[in-house]
């Protein structure tokens, strides 16, 4: 009779890592990028596939695709 986990089963459904919006700055030219994420700080990113200016998905320090150029609404409580 085989056993099933049902905690391993829940994690499966859940992303692993965090997946940020950044936009980007320049392409470096070495299979790296600058991006600029939303509270103004700069990181390098794997990937040159997107232009510069355009928003992308970045998830365990990868660009994972291009982001929609949304507005950005900011909410105190």
């Amino acid at each position: 009779m085989a056993t099933t986990n049902i905690w391993q089963k829940f994690k499966a459904l859940i992303p692993e890592g965090v997946r940020v919006v950044a936009t980007i700055t320049s392409n470096n030219g070495n299979g790296t990028s600058q991006a600029e994420l939303r509270d103004g700080s700069v990181i390098t990113i794997k990937g040159e596939t997107t232009a510069v200016g355009q928003k992308v998905f970045v998830q365990d320090g990868e660009i994972k695709g291009t982001a929609p150029s949304l507005a950005q609404y900011e909410v105190e409580i």
